[in-house]
């Protein structure tokens, strides 16, 4: 069993990320509702590429990170492993 460590330099984009300013509803919604708040508050956020690659490296399989679902991030990760490129956002 392997278990990552996070250090405080790892999570540091969090404390200026805007969903530490809003409530967790919008990011972790119920199954089938809309995430549509969520990216909108993303989009404005500094820390949306840190958010990103947090979640891509660490596995996050719930809510909206980065501005991205769940299922976007699975689309993502999957092309990735497909060779092709990250886009830019």
């Amino acid at each position: 069993m392997h278990i990552e460590a996070i250090t405080a330099s790892d999570i540091a984009w969090q404390e200026q990320a805007l969903c530490a300013q809003t409530g967790v509803d919008f990011f972790f919604p119920e199954p089938g509702s809309s995430v549509r708040e969520a990216k909108r508050i993303c989009a404005l956020c500094e820390s949306r590429t840190a958010c990103l690659e947090f979640a891509l490296a660490h596995d996050e399989r719930f809510g909206v990170w980065g501005g991205l679902s769940e299922k976007e991030r699975m689309r993502l990760r999957r092309s990735e492993e497909n060779g092709w490129d990250r886009p830019v956002r």
